[in-house]
């Protein structure tokens, strides 16, 4: 069996419980040399400031409580019709103590796309450019195709580079994708 891709999933857990399942999902892996097939076991969390008797701290929240992510390895199973994870690892992940299921109809299990993968920033995409500040690029794609501009700002972190571009006689900026813009050729 080869795998073609790897797919993110959702796993529902009992509250609280989602730094617990995602360690012990992680040591069955280990355990059973199951890298190849369970891949990567996030829970997305964020940093928040808070005040509290006029202290501040920085902790660290669930965005999804009662929610772990899961990347698992998947193959073309002709019988289902498309992209399938495998029976072992399905079998993993639904029996670790404090999973309830996966998310999806049925709970059977429905990958995420990669739309709501970037959205919910679980992988970073990194666009290696190769203009820097100051240089004339050219705008590809979206309202402003074609357009020509002097790059003012790269912020690589944010995947958005910031284009002064001439319209209408007045120097207007713009904040695009890294990857829609161009050295002129």
């Amino acid at each position: 069996m080869t795998f073609e891709d790897a797919k993110w999933y959702v796993v529902h857990t009992y509250s609280g419980y989602e730094n617990k399942v995602a360690s012990n999902i992680e040591k069955v892996v280990e355990n059973h040399k199951m890298h190849d097939q369970i891949l990567d076991v996030k829970v997305p969390t964020e940093l928040v400031t808070e005040i509290k008797d006029d202290k501040k701290r920085e902790i660290e929240r669930k965005i999804f409580p009662g929610y772990v992510l899961v990347k698992l390895a998947v193959y073309y199973d002709e019988k289902f019709g498309g992209l399938k994870m495998t029976d072992e690892a399905w079998y993993i992940v639904r029996n670790t103590r404090g999973v309830t299921g996966f998310v999806g109809p049925e709970s059977k299990p429905v990958p995420l796309t990669e739309k709501e993968v970037l959205a919910l920033g679980v992988e970073k995409r990194t666009v290696e450019v190769n203009y820097n500040v100051g240089d004339l690029v050219t705008v590809i794609g979206g309202p402003f195709d074609g357009f020509s501009g002097t790059v003012d700002n790269i912020d690589a972190d944010n995947n958005v580079v910031k284009v002064i571009i001439s319209m209408l006689g007045r120097e207007t900026p713009l904040e695009l994708p890294l990857d829609q813009v161009e050295l002129p050729e």
